[in-house]
């Protein structure tokens, strides 16, 4: 019985967590750094106070809402991983199949290139290292890959630019589409297959 009372209790608090994320990240999209908690709160439909018994406070949710979107992120990105792809760029094709994937609806993609314009978010310190952190993973991911650094980063950088042209409207599924095979002919080869 005890054992039923504390799986409750726990479900109940990751649940909780997860709505607190969610309406940080959503907010956040919309209003940048500004965001209160008791504007949190109410859209994760928590009490203030509970939300601080989770999280803290504004900042350590802020920490959170970063790390959490990064985790997911890379979760998608691993999701896309071609383990049969024997040949270099493995990695980078999959960060193309993640971020280009046509749906500008995929969360973990939406809010990854979007925090670019989370107004205010990376001044704070501790953010900043998250991101920071991350972004060396994904230098060390890329780097034993075994493509060149060059080519890396332009892939990389386009389909980051693809990802948010979707998320902003101004890219279509079938330019999108192509820009996907553009993208993972150049991390395959280095050519394109297609002319452009």
């Amino acid at each position: 019985m005890v054992r039923l009372v504390e799986g409750r209790a726990t479900r109940n608090t990751e649940r909780t967590r997860r709505a607190v994320l969610d309406a940080a990240s959503q907010l956040i999209l919309e209003k940048g750094a500004a965001v209160t908690l008791a504007q949190v709160a109410a859209v994760a439909g928590v009490s203030k106070s509970g939300l601080i018994h989770h999280f803290g406070s504004r900042d350590q949710l802020f920490i959170a809402v970063v790390e959490d979107v990064q985790e997911r992120f890379r979760a998608t990105v691993l999701s896309h991983l071609d383990l049969s792809e024997n040949y270099p760029g493995k990695m980078l094709r999959a960060y193309v199949r993640a971020l280009c994937e046509g749906s500008s609806q995929a969360v973990a993609t939406r809010d990854f290139t979007a925090v670019a314009s989370w107004g205010g978010l990376h001044a704070l310190p501790a953010v900043s290292a998250v991101s920071d952190e991350h972004s060396a993973w994904w230098h060390e991911q890329f780097a034993i890959d075994g493509l060149g650094v060059e080519r890396i980063q332009i892939v990389r950088r386009a389909a980051e630019g693809v990802a948010l042209a979707a998320l902003s409207g101004e890219e279509d599924e079938a330019s999108i589409a192509t820009a996907r095979g553009l993208l993972l002919a150049l991390a395959t080869d280095g050519t394109f297959h297609t002319p452009i």
